[in-house]
């Protein structure tokens, strides 16, 4: 990619993959994720994202991997987790994935343990707010029909 400066490594969170596509504008990210510019980039200004590259005039470039991260953190919102919990969640997640054997990254397996349970809590909670919600549509709906029943009668 001429023209193209990615980031250095330690500007980047723990193990964030390179893409394999061409970077994309904030605009381009923003239309695949149905997300406003202005919250892209409060979640960067919060080191929830952070750009993988930057423009000849210095302007964020994005690429699929910072797209998955966007939709991890627009997913977990209607579940009811904020933002904190969802960097502690992708924390771990990026720390998981970077975990190579023989490398700097390698896991102790206390650390190991400590992480995986905690995506585990997280799998967990996220299950039980999907209960929730799928409980409260069907009151919803038993409204929605008592209405129409109403309607019909």
């Amino acid at each position: 990619m001429t023209g193209v400066r990615t980031s250095a490594p330690a500007a980047r969170m723990p193990g964030a993959r390179a893409a394999t596509c061409e970077p994309m504008q904030i605009s381009e990210v923003a239309a695949r994720t149905g997300l406003p510019l202005r919250t892209i980039r409060q979640y960067e200004d919060r080191g929830l994202v952070v750009p993988s590259a930057s423009s000849p005039g210095g302007f964020p470039l994005y690429t699929d991997s910072d797209v998955a991260r966007l939709m991890v953190i627009r997913r977990m919102q209607p579940l009811g987790f904020g933002l904190d919990e969802t960097r502690e969640l992708l924390t771990s997640v990026d720390r998981l994935a970077a975990d190579l054997p023989g490398t700097d990254t390698e896991l102790d397996e206390e650390e190991r343990a400590l992480l995986v349970a905690r995506v585990r809590r997280y799998e967990e909670a996220a299950a039980a707010r999907v209960a929730d919600l799928r409980a409260q549509l069907a009151r919803a709906e038993e409204f929605a029909a008592s209405l129409t029943s109403r309607l019909t009668t």
